[in-house]
């Protein structure tokens, strides 16, 4: 692979022993989709994708955030390959027009694998996307994210508050639910009652009562919440706030003396609050409530078995200088090999901001203030934002520069010019 085209590689590069073996006589079709799996699980993909096109059935794998392409097959193996794993999800094989999900258990390479299925009709016939969840992985512990060492510490004081309402953001695949369970395993939890409701529940944490909703039983996150309240809970983690009434359910939780940790889709910190009054939630009631948002996405990680230094060109060291202008740079890049599948690179870590709400922050929320507001607001006071986090990976050799814009984008504002101290 040349250097730089990380994204656009292709795992055909690899070593052919690891090609997916299209279905011959010998290999009949139940057997293929076996080895799809397989193979998706030995490159450590998070989904396999089975897209139909014209002429042929391409497969792709998401690895570390990013599809790589890992086969292309003829497209006489598109029917019978998805009603394989429509069989083994338990899904309706007949229905072709309208979308499905599944699921089924397995074992693949030694290790349990939880698959769930989602099926949608394209014009060339029906795609089918897989998401692996591996049952074997354990928890991280904060320490493990990648957060600086003083982020740590400020995260574990927001989250061993006895009551109050703190929130990790980030776009879909930033990491939250693993932030949320490290924070989980981090507290002191002794003698208080923590319980979650999820969906689904990705980790198993002994000694916490963990509940997975089940909209054909009425179980939602609104209805399970207003259960859990009737549990005596100390601590409650809910997975995503998605809709008003679960938000507003939380914020009240947060008010009543309970601890309440949850998530939601926002692009920062700031984002986070302004998403929670657009569904509803009354200004006063979060600024009395919430006490803290983490604000998160990762980066790929530099492939350490072919890292290289690096020399970026004059666009990517202006960007570099915005956010860290005194900074003794470390730049490294991954040239392709066979550990990292040719993309240079390996893995991938956390970058994240912390807003504490402070007096500050809750005047500005009673009065309504837009999400630009607040943020400028949060690193006058010192806050690190996310691009200056990401920067400061970048200056460790931990990640790249097109790595950072991948995943932030490389807009910035005299505001985010914070370094990390």
């Amino acid at each position: 692979m040349s250097e730089g085209s990380g994204e656009a590689s292709s795992i055909d590069n690899a070593r052919s022993s690891d090609r997916i073996d299209p279905p011959t006589p010998a290999i009949p079709i139940v057997k293929l989709a076996d080895r799809l799996i397989e193979s998706g699980s030995r490159y450590r993909a998070s989904d396999i994708h089975i897209e139909p096109f014209a002429a042929s059935l391409r497969v792709r794998f998401r690895i570390d955030g990013s599809l790589v392409d890992a086969d292309n097959l003829p497209l006489s193996y598109h029917g019978p390959l998805v009603s394989r794993l429509k069989i083994m999800g338990g899904m309706n094989i007949v229905e072709r027009r309208r979308p499905q999900d599944g699921q089924f258990s397995t074992t693949c390479n030694g290790r349990s694998l939880d698959v769930r299925l989602a099926t949608l009709s394209t014009i060339h016939g029906e795609k089918i996307v897989l998401r692996l969840l591996d049952q074997c992985r354990t928890t991280r512990g904060l320490g493990e994210l990648g957060m600086e060492t003083s982020a740590v510490e400020i995260w574990r004081r927001l989250i061993r508050s006895p009551f109050g309402l703190v929130l990790c953001c980030g776009p879909t695949g930033s990491g939250k639910t693993t932030t949320l369970y490290a924070s989980l395993t981090d507290m002191e939890i002794g003698d208080r009652n923590v319980t979650t409701i999820e969906d689904p529940v990705e980790y198993v944490i002994a000694g916490i009562n963990q509940v997975r909703t089940n909209d054909q039983a009425g179980l939602t996150f609104a209805s399970g919440l207003r259960a859990l309240l009737r549990q005596d809970p100390d601590v409650i983690l809910i997975g995503e706030l998605r809709d008003q009434e679960t938000a507003r359910l939380a914020v009240q939780a947060a008010l009543t003396g309970h601890f309440v940790l949850s998530s939601i889709h926002a692009n920062d910190a700031a984002g986070a609050m302004q998403r929670l009054i657009d569904m509803g939630v009354e200004p006063f009631l979060l600024s009395s409530s919430l006490i803290g948002v983490i604000g998160q996405r990762l980066v790929r990680r530099v492939c350490t078995a072919c890292s290289r230094a690096h020399s970026p060109n004059p666009d990517e060291l202006e960007l570099f200088r915005r956010y860290r202008p005194n900074a003794t740079t470390g730049f490294r890049r991954g040239t392709g090999c066979s550990a990292c599948s040719q993309t240079g690179y390996l893995d991938r870590v956390g970058v994240y901001e912390i807003l504490r709400v402070t007096s500050g922050i809750r005047r500005h929320l009673l009065h309504r203030a837009d999400a630009q507001t607040i943020r400028a607001a949060a690193l006058a006071e010192g806050m690190t934002s996310l691009r200056s986090a990401a920067m400061h990976l970048v200056e460790r050799g931990v990640t790249t520069i097109d790595e950072v814009v991948r995943s932030l984008g490389a807009q910035s504002a005299p505001a985010d010019r914070v370094t990390v101290s």
